[in-house]
């Protein structure tokens, strides 16, 4: 049988940045929700290790034999003493690359979740969570896609279930922000701090942007420095009617707009569309209720 789930974009509704410490590391704290926008990963049994590309992002991940997907599923084969499980992956890259939206970590997260299933592990099975924390700070947020306030290094995660549903419009201009770059620039001056705000004392949507436009990206203003064009969308998003709250999520390039209702996000999404044509835009939710790690199957070969 194939299973198949969602790996949802990951937003960062504000990210506070520490100071590099003596390992190398940024502390930070952030507000992550999970989008209904995002790729998608089938897993199969087969008789090897295997991954397959598709999609229209996919040519830039076809012949990376270090994929996250790989590099987490050989973790967990590992951490269970049995080599590299039999796995067939099939990766439908629908996120832009190097964009902000945690898409490597949010797929290898997805085939943990799918290969945990075929190989009948329980969902806190130790071997899961040491293979998502294999991949990078965003792993452990990502293997369950959930609302959380996310600390330390990435790995302090703290779930959120009074975000509501928000409305969101995610642009990126077509330009990659790897995220190294973007902390080496940040680290020529930094002015952030890792500090968790106090929550908002009402959590309906306009407020909830209201409380969330106080806080900051840090990696904003360096990402900038190095990708004028994420401003361009910045701006062009800040300028869509009924917007209210306009930020660039992660290391960037993709930038999003928090809007009242689906209707005044579908609408922006359109003119933004319409008039660059050469970026990516989507219109989508994020927050609520929703379920990211729902898992289907069918079975076909």
């Amino acid at each position: 049988m194939r299973l198949t789930t969602a790996a949802p974009a990951k937003i960062n509704l504000f990210l506070h940045v520490g100071p590099v410490d003596a390992d190398g590391y940024h502390p930070l704290s952030s507000l992550v929700a999970f989008a209904d926008i995002g790729d998608r990963v089938s897993v199969q049994p087969a008789e090897r290790l295997s991954l397959a590309v598709t999609g229209p992002f996919g040519a830039a991940l076809a012949d990376e034999d270090d994929n996250l997907i790989l590099r987490a599923l050989r973790r967990l084969g590992a951490a269970l003493g049995q080599g590299e499980p039999a796995l067939s992956v099939v990766l439908d890259k629908q996120l832009p690359i190097a964009a902000g939206l945690g898409g490597g970590s949010s797929d290898a997260g997805a085939a943990l979740r799918l290969a945990a299933e075929v190989l009948g592990l329980a969902a806190d099975d130790p071997a899961l969570a040491a293979a998502a924390r294999d991949i990078g700070a965003d792993g452990p947020m990502c293997l369950f896609p959930r609302t959380a306030w996310a600390e330390g290094r990435g790995e302090r995660l703290t779930p959120e279930p009074r975000l509501p549903e928000l409305s969101v419009v995610l642009v990126n201009p077509g330009v990659p922000s790897p995220t190294g770059p973007v902390y080496r620039a940040y680290d020529q001056a930094p002015l952030g701090e890792a500090r968790r705000p106090a929550p908002p004392a009402d959590w309906t949507p306009r407020a909830t942007a209201a409380w969330l436009e106080e806080q900051r990206n840090d990696l904003q203003a360096p990402a900038l420095a190095l990708a004028p064009d994420i401003g361009l969308a910045l701006e062009a998003v800040r300028a869509t009617q009924g917007v209210l709250l306009t930020r660039m999520s992660g290391s960037g390039a993709t930038v999003f707009g928090l809007y009242a209702d689906a209707a005044a996000a579908r609408a922006a999404a359109d003119g933004l569309a319409s008039a660059h044509a050469g970026w990516w835009v989507r219109a989508g939710r994020l927050g609520g209720a929703q379920d990211h790690g729902k898992v289907s199957g069918d079975n076909r070969a």
